[in-house]
């Protein structure tokens, strides 16, 4: 779990990452500076046969790869994340020229949504054996079990943190 705090740090700028293997169940921070942001996991309803699986041989992405490459990619649409920085982030600062733009359709807030995460934002992950670690992981990561605290975005309110397991 500790990896989730003080792991190898990546920049969202340098995505892809060919650390994050393409078939994998997981969780991962995403931080600015030093503040936690966002706790995540991908995988949910995958087990272990399904890391395993690939496509004639080439492996298919699936999992942690794809998750972050959205997040990468700033498109809100389906992607709770990148709404979370545009509301709490983005918007907020847009000046008066900017939104006439927006209103004029000659700037997209999915543009602006990318640029802040590329330039701002980095994450740690973590790959699990299968989705439910991952989202028991994630639970206890949302309600505070690192020295970071709770996430700023999309903290967990109730008991103490569960797993006690290091991944």
């Amino acid at each position: 779990m500790q990896e989730l705090e003080t792991g190898p740090l990546h920049r969202f700028e340098e995505w892809p990452n060919e650390l994050v293997p393409k078939r994998a169940a997981g969780v991962y921070t995403v931080w600015e500076g030093n503040q936690l942001l966002y706790v995540g996991m991908s995988g949910r309803a995958m087990t272990a046969e399904d890391l395993e699986v690939s496509d004639g041989g080439r492996v298919v992405a699936k999992g942690l790869w794809t998750r972050l490459n959205a997040h990468a990619s700033g498109h809100r649409s389906g992607d709770q994340f990148c709404v979370y920085i545009c509301d709490r982030f983005v918007v907020p600062e847009l000046t008066p020229p900017q939104q006439r733009e927006l209103a004029a359709g000659a700037l997209s807030l999915d543009g602006l949504t990318r640029t802040f995460v590329r330039e701002r934002l980095a994450y740690r992950f973590v790959v699990t054996a299968d989705g439910t670690e991952a989202a028991k992981l994630e639970g206890d990561v949302r309600r505070g079990a690192l020295s970071a605290g709770k996430p700023y975005l999309n903290p967990l309110s109730g008991g103490a943190p569960t797993s006690t397991s290091a991944v």
